[in-house]
């Protein structure tokens, strides 16, 4: 096994646990490791710190698999991974609540690059990483071993690939009769998730108890549902008695499997304007005739990846925000979320009080929100929690 040697004092963050080494602490690598081989991470004296995947295009140069130095990187050290992540969820009892689940969520499960999402009987497999990308045909027979499923079906096109020397892989990883969409139940609702080509794996497991917050404050309102994709947030609003919704987003496709998703849980007489458009824009058409809602719900994609795209991210989000408030009848709830590891919690609550200020709207945080419990947060991994998300009440 190949040695990754750092510069010295660099190993203060392996130290504090945290999984990533990046290309500026690296003093030398004895050795010729392959792209995602296993590698020694070594201090400036020598000293053992931890097993990581070697990235060689990456500025994340090694990701750690283990800090322990008896632990072998092989078949059974995975498998001893991903049993301990299927035993978290069951100990959540999250099945109870849907039966599609985050079974793995990366550096939070301690399997750097790897998504593994249940959708029924299926399985959606992200692998980010090219460490996880290396064990990528191991860790497939792995899980439909201990999950009991039949079929993987294979997501890793997400743009991070790019800088890790990977290109985009879809398709079925193994079995035969992959069906997309797939009909998933959360919360005794249904939805159609398109697992071969929506956002994500096919559906936003994450926001799985929001949608329930939402169904829970919805009783009696207008409702305008913003980067609605195909209509969760939308179906668990009229199922919570909302007197009407208003869907927007920029993807005709999503915007007809939302109306199918309405069909599917019996909705169809209710009352639902699906809008075709860019969110910016009809904001400000709606704002133009004076339209108004007694709940506006902020939910778009991500901004800003990472904390270079922080300042342009946070334009767009104080502009969304604020339209949202000129929107919103006194007396009304704002749900507003950023999904982007670039703006972290603190950030994004002050650009939300920043659009109520510009608004002209006084309005207070009554709840905070965040990701599901199937995706965890390591302490020694903060960056982990990327979903923020407020519910303001306007005054």
């Amino acid at each position: 096994m190949a040695d990754l040697v750092l510069k010295p004092g660099r190993e203060k963050s392996l130290l504090r646990r945290h999984p990533w080494i990046f290309s500026g602490a690296v003093q030398h690598v004895d050795g010729d490791p392959a792209s995602g081989e296993s590698v020694n991470l070594l201090s400036f004296n020598g000293d053992f710190l931890a097993r990581a995947a070697y990235s060689p295009h990456s500025q994340i140069r090694a990701r750690v698999w283990t800090f322990d130095p008896n632990e072998q990187i092989n078949p059974d050290f995975f498998r001893r991974r991903i049993q301990r992540a299927l035993a978290a969820r069951r100990t959540l009892n999250i099945a109870q609540l849907s039966d599609a689940i985050r079974l793995i969520y990366a550096e939070s499960d301690n399997l750097p690059g790897l998504i593994v999402d249940r959708y029924g009987d299926s399985l959606v497999l992200q692998s980010l990483t090219a460490g996880s990308e290396f064990w990528k045909e191991t860790l497939a027979d792995i899980l439909l071993e201990e999950t009991g499923s039949s079929t993987i079906y294979e997501r890793s096109d997400a743009d991070v690939r790019e800088l890790e020397g990977l290109q985009p892989v879809v398709g079925t990883l193994r079995g035969h009769h992959f069906q997309s969409p797939v009909i998933i139940t959360e919360h005794s609702l249904k939805f159609k998730a398109n697992l071969s080509g929506g956002h994500k794996t096919g559906f936003y497991l994450d926001q799985r108890q929001n949608r329930l917050r939402v169904r829970e404050l919805s009783q009696g309102r207008d409702v305008l549902d913003c980067f609605c994709y195909t209509g969760g947030f939308t179906v668990n609003a009229l199922a919570g008695g909302a007197r009407s919704v208003v869907a927007i987003d920029a993807s005709a496709e999503a915007l007809s499997l939302g109306s199918e998703n309405i069909q599917l849980n019996g909705q169809q007489n209710a009352s639902v304007e699906w809008c075709e458009g860019d969110v910016f824009q009809v904001l400000r058409k709606f704002r133009d005739e004076g339209r108004s809602f007694d709940m506006v719900i902020l939910d778009p994609p991500k901004f800003a990846p990472t904390a270079a795209q922080a300042e342009k991210a946070s334009r767009g989000y104080k502009d969304i925000n604020l339209l949202a408030f000129k929107l919103l009848r006194p007396g009304g709830i704002l749900v507003t979320f950023s999904c982007s590891g670039g703006i972290d919690a603190a950030l994004f609550q002050k650009i939300v009080a920043s659009a109520a200020l510009d608004a002209s709207v006084e309005a207070q945080i009554v709840e905070h929100l965040s990701q599901g419990p199937d995706h965890p947060v390591a302490l020694n991994f903060p960056e982990g929690a990327y979903l923020k998300g407020l519910v303001c009440l306007r005054k």
